[in-house]
């Protein structure tokens, strides 16, 4: 009686507390699991958007930075993996101390301006700045960028190619 009472409870110990086993045999954990997310393209796509703005958008685009002094512009900003990782980590605690829901982060088209002397003077930059929602008393939930919120946008990436 003991020794079939110990086996119930010990398949159902086991039942609960170990992981299940996906179909290669292989045990899988929640905090490990990665999900590729909406929206990622293919190589192709990539470079039929990259040509599609060189062909529609550089000209306008060099023309305009003619305008201030140089031949052409960056046409791209890139950021380390720590540091994008690190600044959504940073931008969610603060939209949570602001009273904001951060759900989406927004990538902004910028330009330095003239600023002599300043290595970046006249380029194209891009930053990224939180979204989220703010519980509002009387309009109640409403989207907006932190940029009016306070939440920094992260910039300062690594300098696109000029070509």
């Amino acid at each position: 009686m003991y020794i079939a009472l110990g086996i119930i409870i010990g398949v159902l110990l086991t039942y609960y507390f170990y992981p299940p086993l996906d179909n290669s045999g292989e045990t899988e954990t929640v905090e490990n699991k990665i999900v590729k997310p909406d929206g990622v393209i293919t190589v192709e796509e990539a470079i039929e958007l990259n040509n599609n703005w060189t062909k529609f958008r550089k000209p306008a685009v060099d023309s305009a930075a003619a305008r201030q002094g140089r031949e052409i512009d960056k046409r791209s900003v890139g950021w380390s993996v720590e540091d994008v990782r690190n600044y959504l980590d940073w931008a969610e605690v603060e939209s949570e101390n602001l009273g904001y829901s951060m759900d989406s982060i927004r990538v902004y088209l910028g330009v330095y301006g003239n600023r002599e002397g300043k290595e970046n003077d006249g380029f194209t930059t891009m930053f990224m700045a939180p979204i989220g929602l703010k519980l509002n008393a009387e309009a109640g939930l409403s989207s907006s960028s932190f940029i009016q919120s306070g939440v920094g946008p992260l910039n300062n990436g690594s300098g696109g190619n000029q070509y």
